[in-house]
This record gives C-alpha cells, structure tokens and sequence, in this order.
C-alpha cells in the first residue's frame, strides 16, 4: 500500500502532466479555430450570439411618445433629459399633451 507522501507525489506529477498537455491541446484547437474563422468568414457574433443579441454595443432603441407641447413652436419633449429652455422652471402642467 501507498503512503500518503508517495501518493502526493505521484498527484504532483499528474497535476503537472496535465496543465503541460492541456496547454498543448488548447494551442492546437486555437490554430483550428483560427483556420476555420478564416475559412468560413466568422464573427464572434457568429460563434457567440447569446452575448451579442443586437450586434456589438447596439441597444434596442424604444420610443417614448412626447408628454409636453410647447403651444408656440409646437415642439415637443418626452420628460426625459435636461428640460428644454420653453420648459425651463415652469410650471409643466400647463404643457401637458392631453
């Protein structure tokens, strides 16, 4: 039977025969991967589509329907962002798109 010291040991080598082997084989599936991407003409949204749903730093854009008017110029803002100047400090009530 084995001592706890040999058995240490023997895990040691096998720890090391496998980080040495692992390296090897994710170098030769790089290189695959590589030849393949150039092949067929990938992209990472490709390969990966669950981490870019829209394509690469796309949001969807949602339209917000305006909640004020301005009764002169007709213009019109949403409530979101910095308030235009016909806005500014007044009282919003009087804006509001029924």
């Amino acid at each position: 039977m084995a001592t706890l010291a040999e058995l240490l040991k023997k895990r040691e080598e096998l720890d090391s025969e496998i980080d040495a082997l692992r390296k090897q084989e994710k170098g030769e599936a790089k290189a695959k991967i590589r030849v393949m991407i150039e092949t067929y003409g990938l992209t990472a949204q490709d390969v990966f589509p669950d981490l870019y749903p829209k394509g690469r730093g796309q949001r969807e854009k949602i339209q917000v329907k305006a909640k004020y008017r301005d009764p002169a110029t007709g213009s019109t803002w949403t409530g979101r962002g910095k308030p235009p100047k016909w806005i500014e400090g007044k009282n919003r009530d009087q804006y509001l798109i029924p």
